[in-house]
This record gives structure tokens, sequence and C-alpha cells, in this order.
């Protein structure tokens, strides 16, 4: 699976909401990290829709590299850029 470009080398802290459907940006071009906001258009990337079981803290990977996407798995750790 090809890998979207990375945004930043931190995962992205949010709040989420019991119920509520996010949308992960997978390209790593979305000015809304970690969230999409369109600009995969045109790509062969598409975001990655989650909705969330409970209301708590989640860690967003931004860095695109994760094999837990949406959710930060420590690759950032090894990412250069």
């Amino acid at each position: 699976m090809t890998k979207g470009q990375i945004a930043a080398t931190a995962p992205i802290a949010v709040d989420v909401e019991t119920g509520k459907t996010y949308y992960w940006c997978a390209c790593g071009k979305s000015k809304k990290q970690p969230f999409c906001d369109g600009s995969h258009k045109g790509s062969s990337f598409s975001p990655l829709i989650w909705t969330a079981s409970q209301s708590e803290r989640k860690y967003f990977c931004a860095c695109k590299q994760t094999g837990n996407a949406p959710f930060c798995d420590g690759s950032h750790k090894s990412v250069t850029v």
C-alpha cells in the first residue's frame, strides 16, 4: 500500500466524540491535519473513515507511515523530512 507524504513528525491528539465520524487524511496534503480537506482529489488516495465508539482522546497519525491507520503506531520515530 502506498503511504502518503509526511505532514508532521508527531501524532496529533484529538478529543473525539461518541458516534461522530472522522475522515483521516491519508495523502498527507490536507491543510486541516489530521483530517481530510479534499486535497487528495485527482490522486489515488482517499480519506479513511472512522467513527468513534466512545468519547476519549485519540492520537491520530500525521506522518502517514503508520501500520495502524488512522492512529499513531510510533512510525514517526523513524521518518526523516
